[in-house]
Order: structure tokens, then C-alpha cells, then sequence
């Protein structure tokens, strides 16, 4: 589904990013993934290469929450492969404290990675993508980002945010061929979920319709649709993949 397209998906390394990083290599592309450290960056792409040594696939570490340096990362990724074709901005981190205990340092750094960075991602690629009359931009958004959340106002304010960039892009750069698109996940079995008690797990699958927690591999296919020309007449649209959840 996505032969011969180069993609950057950012915050690659581990969990949904790393899923999506995989499904676009089983679907032919070349995918430059974007991690935290360079260390980990390399540790995901020797771990993609020790289970297919054919996949295209390299990492980098830029800091996304520079404006030149995300620059900097897409014009080397363009001088290299020759285009960009599809953009994942998957980087994001969270916390749950409440109003009462939030630090304004905590929300910043929130904000910086969650939000500006998606700009400074989407203007570096669009800029691109303009240029070769056409792309995909694609946002993880969550199922907070709809209907809040009861502590961590941060995370859904950044997903918020995440949102109204997507909602806008898609009405501004339709007319360079470029669609802009989110996939909001619900409960999905990443690390963070697997470390919680059987006591928090239980309630979580009993509020979800499709009687189970989300996994990684079923967000991805969302990413591999809409980045596909599968869904060439889809921009503007918050998905989510959440089993009914919040419906």
C-alpha cells in the first residue's frame, strides 16, 4: 500500500510509533523514524533489521522542539531519499497530575513537544510536500482530546490542540495536494498499560464495548489507511480507534 513512499514517522521508537514504523516497512516504504536518543533510535532500527534485513529503514534523534533542528532533520531526509511523502507526528509525552499539583515547567514541556512540535513537523514537511505537489500528514491524537479527561489536563489540552492544527491544515493545504488527517487511540496496550494492577485493567476493558484494550497493531492500520491513496479523498478527519469507548 505504500510502495516506493518515503515516511517520517517521529517518536518511533517503542509502542504505537514503533507499530507504525513496522506496518509502513511491511507495506514497501522507507521510513525514517525519530527518537528521543540516537541510542534509541539505533537499538529500534537494529531491532527492525534483525527481523527483516530488506526493511529501508533509518533512525535519527533530532530535537523536535527546535524549530531549526526539525528543519534541519526533514531537508536532510528530502537530500537523501529525494521527497517526502508521508509525515506520522507520533512524538508526544503525558502526565496525570491534577490542577492542584501541576507545575507550569511540566505543562510547558507538554505543550512543546505535543503541539509546537507538530508545527514546526508539519511546516518543515508541508513545505516539502508542496514542492512535489502532494503528501500526508498524520497526528496521533487521543480519545481525551473529544471528551477530556479527569486529571492531566496538559495531555488533553496539548490533544485539543492536536486536533484544531489538524481540522485547519486540512482546509489550508488541501489545495496542494496535501491531506491532513488524526487517529485518536483509546486504551491500547503500550507499556505503560501493561505495567498497571489487574485492579485498574479490569474496569478499563468492562467500559469498552469491543470487550478488549486496543493494540498497537490495530492503531497502526489506521496510520497505514489514511496514509495510503486508499484514502486519497479523506483530510480533515480525527479517527478514533478506541472499541466504542467513548462513542
Amino acid at each position: 500500500m505504500l510502495k516506493e513512499k518515503v515516511a517520517i514517522v517521529t517518536g518511533g521508537t517503542r509502542g504505537i510509533g514503533f507499530a507504525i514504523v513496522k506496518k509502513y516497512l511491511d507495506n514497501g516504504a522507507t521510513v525514517i523514524l525519530c527518537g528521543s536518543r540516537k541510542e534509541t533510535a539505533e537499538k529500534a532500527v537494529e531491532k527492525l533489521k534483525q527481523e527483516n534485513p530488506e526493511y529501508k529503514v533509518e533512525g535519527i534523534a533530532p530535537n523536535l522542539t527546535s524549530h531549526e533542528e526539525a528543519k534541519e532533520s526533514f531537508e536532510y531526509v528530502k537530500n537523501k531519499y529525494g521527497k517526502i511523502d508521508i509525515l506520522v507526528n507520533n512524538a508526544g509525552i503525558s502526565a496525570e497530575d491534577t490542577l492542584y499539583d501541576y507545575k507550569p515547567e511540566d505543562f510547558t514541556g507538554i505543550m512543546d513537544l505535543n503541539v509546537n512540535a507538530v508545527f514546526y513537523c508539519s511546516q518543515a514537511a508541508a513545505t516539502i510536500m508542496k514542492e512535489q505537489h502532494g503528501g500526508v500528514i498524520l497526528n496521533t491524537s487521543s480519545m481525551v482530546s473529544i471528551y477530556g479527561s479527569t486529571a492531566g489536563c496538559g495531555y488533553s489540552a496539548s490533544k485539543f490542540a492536536v486536533n484544531g492544527l489538524t481540522k485547519s491544515l486540512s482546509r489550508e493545504l488541501a489545495k496542494d495536494n496535501i491531506r491532513v488527517n488524526a487517529v485518536a487511540p483509546g486504551v491500547t496496550n503500550t507499556d505503560m498499560v501493561e505495567n498497571l494492577p489487574d485492579e485498574v485493567i479490569k474496569p478499563l476493558i468492562e467500559a469498552i464495548p469491543l470487550g478488549r484494550i486496543g493494540e498497537p497493531e490495530d492503531v497502526a492500520n489506521a496510520f497505514l489507511y489514511l496514509a495510503s491513496d486508499r484514502a486519497s479523498y479523506v483530510t480533515g478527519v480525527i479517527l478514533s480507534v478506541d472499541g466504542a469507548m467513548m462513542v
